[in-house]
């Protein structure tokens, strides 16, 4: 590497996953930035409308100093924002390593949305939860995909505004898109301990969860 050569940025399998599916030629907006290596890497890859946002300032301070090492100044602006509130407007949004109660808050609360709006999310939680709002609020699921890190299952969701709004099933709200067998045990097998735990005090509760896991475990 020569003096003027930026170094290569690294990401995590998940983060690597998340930007493999964002358009580069469109204005990219990460949700949550942390240390900005996202719009880094896509910077790096050619990407030069990149929003980093965050609702702490400390976070982006240290973006900045990533921004740049990374010398990616002419492409990224920074916001502090609490979601996407001080975002006039991006097209493609990426929120990773959020829990899906507050990804699905951070959207529900968007105006800018249009039929050019894609989503790339990743859940750290309650994905189920976010399938039901994404629905809720106009979006439709294109795909989605599973990434395997430090033995953790991650699930990675690209979805496309439609405006239309609609009602999911509970089968759809728990599995989406997936096809990863060893994601659908383990998730299989978290809603076994929780219909358990619950037999006694929710025993209604109880017996849906047991009724979903079945049909998890013949997907």
């Amino acid at each position: 590497m020569t003096k003027c050569e930026a170094p290569a940025v690294r990401l995590t399998p998940r983060l690597a996953a998340a930007a493999a599916l964002v358009r580069k030629d469109r204005i990219i907006c990460d949700v949550g930035t942390d240390h900005a290596l996202l719009p880094c890497y896509l910077f790096s890859k050619g990407a030069r409308r990149l929003i980093a946002s965050d609702v702490r300032k400390g976070p982006l301070d240290a973006a900045r100093e990533n921004i740049k090492k990374y010398h990616a100044e002419s492409g990224i602006e920074l916001v502090l924002s609490d979601g996407l509130k001080n975002i006039a407007y991006a097209e493609d949004i990426v929120i990773a390593g959020m829990g899906g109660e507050l990804i699905s808050r951070i959207l529900s609360e968007c105006i800018f949305f249009n039929a050019d709006t894609r989503l790339i999310l990743q859940p750290m939680s309650r994905a189920e939860v976010l399938r039901r709002t994404l629905y809720k609020i106009g979006f439709e699921l294109l795909s989605e995909q599973t990434v395997c890190e430090d033995g953790r299952y991650y699930v990675i969701m690209y979805a496309a505004y439609t405006g239309k709004i609609k009602e999911i099933d509970e089968l759809f709200a728990y599995t989406g898109k997936l096809e990863d067998k060893e994601y659908l045990k383990r998730l299989a097998d978290t809603l076994e301990r929780a219909a358990d735990g619950c037999a006694n005090s929710e025993p209604e509760r109880s017996a849906r969860l047991k009724a979903l896991l079945e049909q998890i475990r013949k997907v």
